[in-house]
């Protein structure tokens, strides 16, 4: 408890004003994200199958209800970051997706090959990189993890309440 503490305590005192514009930039994009998912969500669940295809475990992830909870974990967790409600918990929910983006699209892998990937990322940008894609995710779980281990900021809706319960 005195380690929480400390930190909060450490962020309030060095969290600069312009960090909360690339948290609610972050926001933004993964809600947008969660849009794109809802969009293409056909691609995200052949994703998820040709992962359940290559895993030999008994773990057997359901793509229907997979690919609904990212869309709306993303949809979600983006509106909260963005306005700085809640961020820590929304940036808890959104680490294991992109971890999960990270670790099943490597860089190098080929959309149109017959890899992990396939069916997968490029749903999102389909005129764009594999790469590049690989790129976006992985600055997107560091910028997660910052703003994590930062908390809200000034400017979030976090910030305004505590300031009213002590008025």
């Amino acid at each position: 408890m005195e380690i929480s503490q400390k930190i909060e305590n450490w962020t309030s005192t060095y969290h600069p004003a312009w960090f909360d514009i690339i948290r609610m930039a972050l926001g933004i994009f993964l809600f947008v994200k969660g849009f794109m998912v809802l969009s293409q969500i056909a691609s995200v669940q052949l994703f998820i199958n040709n992962i359940n295809q290559l895993n030999n475990s008994n773990v057997n992830w359901n793509a229907d209800i997979l690919a609904q909870v990212i869309a709306y974990t993303h949809i979600i967790g983006g509106l909260l970051i963005a306005i700085g409600l809640f961020t820590r918990p929304a940036i808890f929910f959104q680490i294991p997706i992109l971890v999960g983006a990270v670790f099943f699209t490597p860089p190098g892998l080929e959309a149109g090959g017959t890899h992990l990937a396939q069916g997968g990322v490029f749903f999102a940008w389909s005129e764009m990189d594999l790469t590049l894609e690989w790129w976006l995710a992985f600055l997107t779980l560091v910028l997660l993890c910052c703003c994590f281990i930062m908390g809200s900021g000034p400017w979030s809706v976090d910030k305004y309440l505590k300031h009213y319960e002590e008025e």
